[in-house]
């Protein structure tokens, strides 16, 4: 692949030379390959407001699996800012969700009609306002990321880190000039896994001298899920909190479950934590404040004598109407499914076994993402392979058989951070599907002292949420009126709390 160096004269090249020496200011020389420059985007018009990067990485090159990036260069200063690698979660969602309805440089207006292509407007909160981003499809078979052999698509947790892995070593490779700046990684749902996972496998590889050396600063979760555990226990405690279910009813079933909500042992815990969901049924589980977007009479009960786990027979809808796009948040878990060790079904196959025929993500509306995504131009223009080549782009994909092998991921955080690499976990207070409560609950037990008492946080002078600081660089915090995506539901503030954690701020 070509490559786009620093090109001067020789007179040039001794005046960097003596100020070098001199102690002044070393040129930054971008190494960026010349063909991932994107030099345009169908559906906006005008300048990108900094310069964009997208193409693949082969990270096996016998197999031919290849992984798809896309990079937003910060708006602010690129040679000095973070970089961020974001990754949406599923397992097995596409990290353009983030790129199109989250936090990417653009908000994205229908066309107006099925498959017109969208109109793309500057996004005032984006993530690239202080920081350069990486979007990653991960892992081969996600996104616009493929494999030319399909056994690569039979994955989990594990694998998914490692190759991810590869992908950064080979990335900064091609992006030497990132190097110096501090890296972190981010991501939210099913990312509580993929971003953990990945920092052990980064730091496992700086401590053994793997080069290119990464500089590895930290991570950040948002709504992540974690722990059987503390994420299957979270939501009675939470519905009580939220004034959802009665006192005596949260008394009826604590009593009856000794605390144990997510797996009943007994047939009285059975039928008060059936108690509690039929309360909340109708509630939209990403959101409690938001209505859904479909009627909740089209939810479907998977069928008893179906192989998914009990957890999963039992599905959410929801829904948050906006001016631009029209969606659920279907990437996020399943209510009352905490993750568990062993295959975890694909929302495409939950969505099979409920209905009785494909029909993709559950309740989902992702019109505008797949409208752009699946046009001829915009791949051209992103460097994607077209969708004769590798197929449509779909939210989450339908080919992974995806399972979950690395066990609780307490152990992990734990590892991370007494290593002195900062870790900010987030959630946003009305999300149900992974409810704070939980991922309170599992970071109060990693045991560390408090160095910041449990406070609220402002922008503009008002409280935006809650935080709590503990020795070795954790930091948790709630995020007031969001629900399971943050920064889709509180953008400005998603941002201020971003930038903040980043410079290493108190929020």
């Amino acid at each position: 692949m070509a490559r786009r160096g620093c090109s001067a004269s020789s007179a040039a090249v001794v005046l960097v030379l003596v100020v070098f020496l001199a102690g002044g200011p070393l040129l930054r020389c971008h190494a960026a390959p010349q063909g991932a420059l994107v030099r345009g985007l169908p559906g906006f018009d005008g300048a990108l407001p900094s310069k964009h990067y997208a193409g693949y990485v082969t990270v096996d090159e016998q197999h031919g699996r290849n992984l798809f990036y896309y990079l937003v260069e910060s708006e602010r200063d690129p040679a000095k800012d973070p970089l961020v690698l974001w990754l949406n979660g599923g397992p097995g969602c596409s990290s353009f969700d983030g790129f199109v309805y989250e936090h990417g440089p653009f908000n994205f207006e229908s066309g107006g009609s099925a498959g017109s292509l969208p109109k793309l407007h500057f996004n005032p909160y984006s993530w690239s306002k202080v920081s350069s981003v990486i979007y990653l499809d991960s892992p081969a078979g996600v996104g616009l990321s493929y494999s030319k052999n399909t056994s690569d698509y039979i994955t989990g947790d594990l694998k998914t880190a490692a190759d991810s892995h590869t992908f950064l070593l080979k990335w900064f490779q091609l992006y030497p000039e990132f190097l110096s700046n501090p890296f972190y990684i981010a991501g939210e749902s099913y990312a509580g896994v993929y971003v953990p996972t990945l920092s052990h496998e980064v730091v496992k590889g700086i401590h053994g001298g793997v080069k290119p050396t990464i500089n590895f600063k930290g991570y950040m979760v948002g709504n992540g899920v974690c722990d059987t555990v503390f994420d299957g226990n979270a939501l009675v405690p939470f519905t009580h909190g939220m004034g959802l279910i009665s006192d005596d009813i949260y008394q009826e079933a604590h009593s009856a479950c000794h605390g144990n909500y997510w797996n009943p042992t007994s047939d009285k815990c059975e039928r008060a934590v059936s108690k509690v969901d039929t309360l909340i049924d109708g509630l939209n589980i990403y959101d409690i404040l938001e209505p859904c977007y479909h009627s909740t009479s089209i939810k479907e009960i998977i069928p008893e004598n179906s192989r998914l786990p009990v957890s999963f027979k039992r599905l959410g809808v929801t829904d948050k109407p906006l001016p631009v796009r029209t969606r659920m948040l279907g990437r996020a878990w399943p209510l009352r499914a905490p993750v568990r060790d062993g295959r975890v079904p694909s929302w495409q196959e939950l969505a099979s076994v409920a209905s009785g025929a494909p029909s993709g993500v559950p309740c989902m509306s992702d019109e505008v993402a797949t409208a752009w995504l699946n046009d001829d131009n915009v791949r051209s223009a992103i460097h994607a392979q077209p969708v004769s080549s590798i197929g449509s782009w779909l939210i989450c994909s339908n080919v992974l058989k995806y399972n979950h092998d690395a066990g609780s991921i307490i152990g992990y955080h734990k590892n991370l951070t007494r290593q002195g690499y900062r870790a900010f976990i987030y959630s946003g207070d009305h999300d149900m599907c992974v409810p704070f409560t939980g991922s309170e609950a599992w970071t109060k037990s990693l045991g560390y002292e408090v160095v910041d008492s449990w406070r609220p946080w402002l922008l503009n002078n008002q409280v935006s949420g809650y935080t709590q600081g503990y020795e070795h660089g954790l930091t948790f915090a709630t995020i007031k009126g969001a629900g399971h995506t943050v920064p889709e539901y509180k953008p400005q503030e998603a941002l201020a709390f971003y930038s903040r954690w980043l410079a290493g701020s108190k929020l």
